[in-house]
């Protein structure tokens, strides 16, 4: 998916600013779907105003700068269906917690055994976060329950697997333990 299309994403749930449109790709629902910056949403807005996929007003604020509000048109709705059409990439999956697994024998096992209990703790906050969102009735997309239900299950599936799997984790780090050599000064 790119940006282009994660903008359209966003605007069919509803009229979005650009930093709307930013917080929800970063922080909010749609940060699930793919990697958005800050610098390439407003750029993104642009060719999809330019091309008259969104509309945009300017809503004047007390002692502020007026704030640029975007809208899909009906053009926009029918190149975003397309766009998901399109048969998609694969699913990218990055984490700094696998890189430590992935090099826990060369790692002291407190190292590896806060990584864990961070990890763990990220994915409880995750878990607790998708399932708030449950108690958001309103939302108009058929899909957002099964999607937020899949979010539910990895982040389950996630805290089980530390917790069943996580100590053969640290037992490498300790059968290996070396003292890490000091930084060069």
């Amino acid at each position: 998916m790119s940006v282009r299309s994660l903008c359209l994403a966003i605007l069919t749930f509803g009229d979005a600013t650009g930093y709307e449109i930013r917080k929800e790709s970063t922080e909010g629902r749609f940060s699930y779907f793919d990697d958005a910056s800050f610098g390439s949403i407003y750029p993104a807005l642009a060719r999809l105003e330019s091309e008259g996929l969104v509309t945009v007003r300017e809503e004047p604020q007390a002692g502020k700068p007026a704030r640029k509000v975007y809208s899909i048109t009906e053009e926009g709705r029918v190149e975003f269906v397309r766009s998901l059409c399109e048969p998609p990439g694969p699913d990218t999956y990055k984490s700094p917690f696998l890189l430590i697994a992935l090099n826990a024998g060369q790692l002291p096992p407190e190292i590896v055994r806060r990584a864990i209990d961070r990890r763990k703790a990220q994915a409880e906050a995750e878990l607790k976060l998708l399932m708030d969102g449950e108690k958001d009735e309103n939302c108009p997309h058929p899909g957002s329950r099964w999607t937020r239900e899949f979010g539910i299950g990895c982040m389950n599936f996630t805290i089980a697997y530390l917790n069943e799997h996580g100590d053969e984790l640290i037992r490498i780090a300790e059968e290996a333990a070396e003292p890490i050599p000091a930084a060069a000064e």
